[in-house]
């Protein structure tokens, strides 16, 4: 929206032509999402609270402090996150571009199941929402139209949208075939449940979410750029580095939501945005071609999620042992003592060096 009125107007005022740069506009919308978030945070939150009386439903096997600190506090905060986001992508991206709009998709889609989810829990005051048959499926229609629209816009720049690059190699790829459309899917729906997992204590999420989504907005700057592309050796995609404008909105609006929800938290943001942020993350992932990095810069997403996975696995294999004192492992490390401040604090510190890791890969080849 500015962006296109500014290049109008660039005819007559030069200096708009900085609104050409995607370096400034991924600042403008980190910037107007995060104030966006500031304005919007306390009335969602009276909103909320106004709506749910019970707030949050608590897990009766999770920790017995959950059932004292946590009691009460509204979900669905997503909402706040996801409107700061669209609006800010839709003041400063270039809305021509086919990757902004494939990636708002998936981001409302998955937002609707999630808060479609988060209202059948309340309604309920369980944690049996929409069931996860039904959810999955879900899940799996949405990301393949997604899979299906960005397989088409790769095809006429001459690309292969089939190929899976590998990190910390020149130009090594493995060329997938029609195996590839079920794998991004994978990543997609992975991406979107592994952070619904993580969402489990005050600013848990939120703060390696941030530290992923900037990482990205880094590699899709890369990959859309002829010549950083060229230099560093990695897939150059044109028009994809309009994605950084998105990854920026997305870093402003978790900092504003970072705001309510560092411990003790005022808001939590429920499927509602876990989902859709999880999913946007796999989605930018498949469109810049680094869904393997996406693997390591979000690794603490499958650390959460493989923890669980091999919990399931151990205890009906067994019929009863455990690996885990509890899953997904943020709950475990709260059984052993960990306060929860400490546990978030550490996480943060590994998804940071996790994505420095990441964002390395760029280099080491």
């Amino acid at each position: 929206m500015l962006y296109s009125l500014c290049l109008y107007l660039s005819e007559k005022w030069h200096f708009l032509n900085i609104f050409q740069y995607i370096t400034f506009r991924t600042g403008g919308a980190l910037l107007s999402a995060l104030i966006f978030s500031f304005c919007f945070g306390a009335p969602s939150i009276r909103w909320l609270k106004s709506r749910q009386k019970e707030g949050q439903p608590i897990r009766k096997e999770g920790p017995a402090s959950h059932h004292i600190t946590k009691k009460g506090t509204p979900t669905m905060g997503g909402l706040l996150i996801l409107i700061s986001l669209i609006l800010s992508t839709l003041f400063w991206a270039d809305l021509s571009n086919g990757y902004i709009w494939t990636a708002l998709f998936v981001t409302v889609a998955f937002g609707l199941l999630g808060a479609h989810d988060d209202y059948l829990k309340l309604s309920k005051n369980t944690n049996h929402g929409v069931s996860s048959r039904y959810k999955f499926g879900i899940q799996l229609l949405f990301a393949g139209v997604a899979i299906l629209v960005i397989c088409y816009m790769l095809l006429p720049e001459g690309d292969n949208p089939f190929l899976l690059f590998l990190p910390f190699t020149k130009t090594s790829f493995i060329d997938l075939g029609l195996f590839y459309p079920v794998f991004g899917l994978v990543v997609i729906v992975g991406a979107s449940n592994a952070v619904n997992l993580t969402d489990g204590l005050d600013g848990l999420a939120i703060g390696p979410i941030i530290i992923t989504i900037l990482s990205l907005g880094v590699l899709a700057y890369v990959v859309g750029h002829y010549g950083f592309a060229h230099y560093l050796h990695v897939p150059f995609i044109p028009k994809v580095g309009e994605l950084s404008v998105i990854c920026g909105a997305l870093a402003g609006a978790g900092l504003g939501f970072l705001w309510f929800n560092a411990p003790p938290a005022q808001v939590f943001m429920g499927d509602t945005g876990s989902l859709s942020i999880g999913a946007l993350m796999g989605t930018i992932a498949v469109m810049i071609k680094h869904e393997l990095v996406l693997g390591i810069i979000g690794g603490l997403f499958v650390a959460e999620t493989l923890s669980v996975i091999i919990q399931v696995f151990v205890f009906k294999v067994t019929k009863g042992k455990r690996v885990f004192l509890m899953a997904p492992l943020h709950h475990h490390f709260e059984k052993k003592g960990w306060s929860e401040p400490t546990i978030v604090m550490r996480f943060w510190i590994i998804s940071l060096v996790l994505s420095l890791i990441g964002l390395a890969s760029l280099k080491v080849r």
